[in-house]
């Protein structure tokens, strides 16, 4: 659905306010009904407190309803292609989409354990999680009691929420849902940013695969030219930055030795705040390289 501003959804009357806003919870737009009552919304976080406050104060019954609205990740309803296009996309963002078989059949054993216990689907905000972080979540939840399960499904539901709001809805404010990660190559053997240097961008899961998940190139000032990950959280996983030094060098006819001795230099590190900065730098030389985690 197109984005629309908070001026144009003040305008509206309860009907079109809840088309335009009626699937930002997953199958329930008696939210974005009882939200109708706050309007004028001065600011979008206003708005999404609104909508929040229509959850909170749901009777028992309505909020189970809910959480049952959701989907299972990577469940049959996935597969079949009959999940909302939200969800689609959301499930597809984090690679749910291209599970190993032996990924699938976690996930299917946790949607069985999980329901068998709590009568529910599980529900996380998947855009905040890589596959593994959502696996460790289902062993984790696993452990609650109903009480604190219903409380964690509710608050993953309230972050879908905001990250489909921030989404759909432009104010005078922006709420603070996005995270952002970059890069920049020093080249410290001629003392200035390293242009032209090929950077591939990979999620590493815990069994070792590599799924990449961009390439770029950096520009005259040494970086890229968008940040890595922008305008939405950064999923926690770990991570692998590939950098070509061994051509760049090449092309800048630095005399190195034949193989050069730096190739491609891999930087692993891992994302634990989906909504943090990160910064991940490369000062190189032909035979020396450096890190560390800026902001």
């Amino acid at each position: 659905m197109a984005q629309i501003t908070l001026d144009e959804l003040n305008e509206m009357n309860k009907a079109a306010l809840v088309a335009a806003l009626g699937d930002i919870f997953e199958h329930s737009p008696w939210i974005a009904e009882t939200a109708f009552a706050g309007r004028p919304f001065k600011t979008v976080h206003d708005l999404q407190q609104a909508l929040n406050g229509a959850v909170s104060g749901a009777p028992k019954e309505r909020q189970l309803a809910l959480i049952k609205a959701h989907p299972d990740l990577a469940g049959k309803a996935a597969l079949a292609g009959t999940i909302t296009a939200d969800s689609k996309l959301e499930q597809t963002s984090a690679g749910l989409d291209q599970l190993t078989e032996a990924e699938f059949a976690a996930f299917q054993r946790f949607n069985a354990l999980y329901r068998d216990k709590f009568g529910m689907p599980f529900v996380v905000c998947v855009r905040r999680h890589g596959k593994d972080s959502i696996l460790r979540q289902f062993e984790l939840r696993l452990q609650n009691d109903t009480a604190a399960e219903l409380s964690s499904a509710l608050t993953e539901i309230l972050r879908i929420g905001a990250l489909r709001l921030a989404q759909r809805v432009t104010g005078p404010d922006r709420l603070d849902v996005s995270g952002r990660l970059s890069t920049h190559v020093l080249d410290n053997h001629r003392g200035r940013p390293a242009a032209g240097v090929d950077i591939e961008f990979f999620e590493v899961a815990n069994s070792g695969h590599c799924r990449l998940l961009s390439r770029t190139l950096t520009n005259a000032d040494g970086r890229t030219d968008r940040p890595v990950i922008a305008d939405r959280p950064i999923p926690i996983a770990r991570y692998e930055l590939r950098f070509a030094v061994g051509d760049y060098f090449a092309r800048a006819g630095t005399a190195t030795a034949e193989p050069p001795f730096l190739d491609v230099v891999p930087v692993r590190f891992s994302v634990a705040e989906p909504e943090g900065h990160y910064h991940v730098p490369l000062l190189v030389t032909p035979w020396s390289y450096a890190t560390y985690r800026g902001s």
